[in-house]
């Protein structure tokens, strides 16, 4: 291949063809900013780019023109089955195709055998050498990546075109995914930025966008992607401050850590237009200095936490608080009665969770336990932080955690906690939010029902129980 190509890019945002509501109306707002970021860096060297976005509607094999010369693919490890799919067929179409996305960093050698190339950290320098030659690879994909994260991004002015298409096809509100910084100064533990250093994106490029988008749309919401928003605090909201006509113009959504989160930023955050923010608990037996409380023992951390994103919510119409169920460092009821007590104590905030997942080589818990050979064979489609833990469970039998689980998400999601949520966010600001929270807590409650039926399995099954405690084991039938 030389010369002009033509080129296609999908961003995977779902696992599956589905047709739920949530998917339906939140998925377009899942868009990642690196397939953009790749689209336009194509473009500045010539190339011709097809962009697409999958949510769970469209046909698989009308994501791309059937003449594409190169087909990139983003996806998270829960769609690798669809995506690997999507790379068959164009594959037998003649087309060279490429892996990007969380995918393609855990698993790079299993992705290798679905894709001629496979791209873990990518910038413009890699891209280019890429598609100056790229050519098919029948014995096995080629591994590539950058040493670093860039410098520097295309803005929203430069991807605008995939921003438009995209925005198209949000049926609720739609979301211009941004970034402002790389890496995290925190070093949890499960994250994929643990590794990475913190390093602000150059805040010109961040004022242009904002005041490109007041021009651009009516009503605009920014959803920023960094691992963890307002580290440099005062330096970004003199940014947002400064860039639009007023502050609040364009509205937006972050995740930050509850450590900078004191009543004076919120006050700032909602002057600026923040409708919407997520945080991250993780567990109440750790992850202590994203809560700005060290060694503190988990009953008196949970009522400090709920009454300080209870003061979030006062501020924000949107909070999320994010849990992962089945950490090392949680043991018995405790840990789940704490959960439910914070619900009762923070009844505004969203409560999300995630079953305890390695995913590859992304993050040192991942590889610490792959060393401890703690990780059980679950296939890559239940690797979605709900399905199917996927790790040895230090502390607890699978169908007791699973019966755990199953009650602490009832009690978060059934008909009076969600109705109370709902009507503990009024306000015209944060609508689109809690509406989505309202069609999420019902989607939420199919989980209570998996959950319950994996108890039982496991009750039933003795080949069930003991793949939970036996890596290598494949999945038995029962848990298919």
């Amino acid at each position: 291949m030389a010369g002009c190509l033509e080129i296609g890019i999908v961003d995977l945002l779902t696992p599956r063809p589905s047709a739920s509501p949530y998917t339906r109306l939140i998925a377009p707002n899942f868009t990642t900013v690196m397939p953009q970021v790749v689209g336009v860096w194509a473009e500045r060297l010539g190339h011709r780019v097809h962009y697409e976005i999958y949510t769970g509607r469209e046909r698989l094999d009308r994501l791309a023109p059937a003449d594409v010369d190169l087909l990139f693919v983003s996806a998270f490890t829960s769609a690798a089955p669809l995506a690997a799919e999507l790379a068959r067929l164009y594959r037998a179409r003649g087309a060279v195709t490429v892996l990007g996305g969380p995918h393609a960093r855990a698993y790079p050698e299993a992705a290798a055998s679905h894709f001629d190339y496979v791209v873990g950290l990518c910038d413009e320098p890699l891209l280019r050498d890429l598609l100056a030659a790229p050519a098919p690879q029948p014995g096995g994909g080629v591994l590539l990546a950058a040493a670093a994260q860039p410098q520097d991004l295309p803005g929203v002015r430069e991807r605008w075109r995939f921003v438009r298409h995209q925005l198209r096809r949000s049926d609720l509100y739609g979301s211009v995914s941004m970034l402002g910084s790389m890496g995290c100064p925190y070093t949890c533990s499960f994250c994929i930025d643990a590794r990475i250093p913190y390093r602000p994106l150059p805040y010109d490029t961040i004022r242009e966008d904002l005041a490109f988008l007041e021009r651009a749309l009516p009503r605009p919401i920014v959803a920023w992607h960094d691992p963890n928003f307002g580290v440099r605090f005062d330096e970004y909201m003199d940014v947002l401050e400064t860039a639009t006509s007023r502050p609040g113009v364009v509205r937006f959504a972050c995740e930050s850590s509850l450590s900078i989160l004191g009543r004076e930023r919120l006050e700032r955050l909602r002057r600026c237009g923040c409708v919407g923010v997520v945080v991250g608990i993780e567990s109440w037996n750790d992850f202590d200095r994203k809560a700005g409380l060290r060694h503190a023992k988990a009953a008196d951390k949970m009522p400090a936490v709920a009454e300080q994103v209870h003061e979030i919510t006062r501020f924000l119409p949107y909070t999320q608080a994010n849990f992962v169920l089945g950490t090392d460092a949680d043991q018995g009821p405790e840990p789940f009665a704490l959960t439910k007590a914070f619900i009762d104590r923070a009844p505004a905030a969203y409560p999300a969770f995630s079953l305890l997942t390695a995913f590859g080589r992304t993050a040192p818990l991942s590889e610490q336990l792959a060393r401890e050979a703690r990780v059980l064979e679950v296939p890559f489609a239940l690797q979605d932080c709900a399905s199917l833990h996927n790790v040895v469970l230090r502390s607890y039998p699978a169908g007791e955690f699973y019966a755990r689980a199953a009650d602490l998400l009832r009690y978060a999601y059934g008909p009076r906690t969600t109705w109370r949520r709902f009507q503990a966010n009024p306000g015209s600001l944060g609508a689109p939010f809690r509406w989505a929270g309202l069609v999420r807590s019902v989607s939420s409650r199919l989980r209570v029902r998996h959950y319950a039926r994996l108890t039982r399995t496991i009750a039933r099954d003795p080949a069930a129980a003991a793949f939970f405690t036996s890596p290598g084991t494949p999945l038995p039938p029962s848990l298919q």
